[in-house]
């Protein structure tokens, strides 16, 4: 952890090489959550790329070392989101002798789980993708966010209990 900590700082400074050991380590995570929210790994590479740019564009602006992997996972889900909004606004004309895409249950029901995900909060996003995307544990988000690790535990919970009552509502 002192090591990332020197890694973020050397990084802030303008060093590339420091950003570049930083970008190593933390690129299957970002991969990982990018591939899940967009379900194509070429976009999923072009988000994480994206990402990576913008980060290392702004770095200097991040204010404590300690949040960067919070801090890179927000410019992440915002490119998902944006990513998934372009998937909907770039919607074409099907002919009329394709099969019903939405008879296919599987994949209306992860459509609709992935609408119910991005409607949570930002925070409660961020911490169930730290979680069951980039596979962080709660103390671990609980020190990237600055959070007691009892208090991502319960956001994660609240989220999830929130999903869960959609699907019984709409069951």
């Amino acid at each position: 952890m002192e090591q990332d900590l020197l890694q973020i700082r050397e990084a802030r400074k303008g060093n590339a090489s420091a950003f570049a050991t930083l970008y190593e380590s933390i690129y299957p995570d970002l991969y990982r959550f990018a591939l899940y929210a967009l379900k194509n790994p070429q976009d999923a590479e072009d988000v994480v790329s994206d990402t990576v740019i913008d980060a290392f564009a702004s770095i200097s602006k991040l204010r404590s070392e300690e949040a960067f992997n919070a801090w890179i996972f927000k410019i992440l889900s915002n490119k998902c989101k944006k990513r998934l909004g372009e998937y909907y606004s770039d919607c074409m004309e099907l002919k009329e002798n394709l099969p019903d895409p939405s008879s296919d249950q599987d994949i209306e029901e992860n459509l609709w789980i992935r609408t119910q995900f991005f409607q949570l909060d930002g925070e409660a996003r961020l911490i169930i993708s730290m979680h069951l995307f980039a596979g962080y544990s709660s103390k671990e988000i609980g020190r990237i966010l600055h959070m007691n690790e009892n208090t991502v535990r319960s956001k994660e919970r609240r989220a999830l209990k929130k999903i869960a009552a959609q699907i019984k509502k709409e069951r």
